[in-house]
């Protein structure tokens, strides 16, 4: 079931809006097609970046291993009712000290399929009543439900992003 309006901060709709009903399947397909996209990027688009000041193809990938991290480690303090209020992250200060650039694409493929097949050991882990838990991340009110829209979501806006302004596919 999709989360409610009152599950989450309103700059999250743009992600959970791109999710079918079925978190669950978009989740676990992602697990491969991911990857498998990444792996298939032009090398010579590793580095591009579309525009003066935007990241490169590998720091928008390596954006989305580390707000999965983050989003999962959301759920699970979440998910195990802990109720301290969770900080926000400054995703530019993520990734100029990340060291993306040093990285293969097949090493950022790599780490995302490993991240999300234990990223999916955790959310299947949470019963139905977990899913419901609700935390305060950024300032805002949210559920764990909402956080497992927003990891497949997220990852969907930047694969988008990835093919419009980077390959030029759509």
């Amino acid at each position: 079931m999709r989360p409610k309006v009152d599950e989450y901060a309103p700059y999250y709709q743009n992600y959970i809006a791109r999710v079918s009903d079925n978190v669950w399947s978009v989740l676990r397909e992602q697990e491969e097609s991911f990857p498998d996209f990444i792996r298939h990027v032009p090398l010579n688009k590793a580095e591009f970046a579309y525009a003066p000041g935007k990241w490169t193809l590998k720091e928008v990938v390596g954006h989305v291993l580390d707000t999965e991290r983050i989003m999962a480690y959301r759920v699970l303090r979440i998910g195990r009712k802990d109720e301290t209020p969770l900080p926000g992250f400054e995703e530019n200060n993520y990734v100029r000290e990340a060291g993306f650039a040093q990285r293969s694409m097949d090493s950022l493929a790599e780490e995302f399929y490993c991240l999300r097949k234990s990223n999916l050991f955790l959310f299947r882990s949470l019963g139905e009543d977990q899913l419901l838990y609700r935390g305060t991340a950024s300032g805002y009110n949210i559920s764990v439900r909402a956080l497992l829209f927003i990891v497949a979501g997220h990852l969907q806006h930047h694969k988008e992003i990835i093919e419009e302004r980077y390959l030029f596919r759509k």
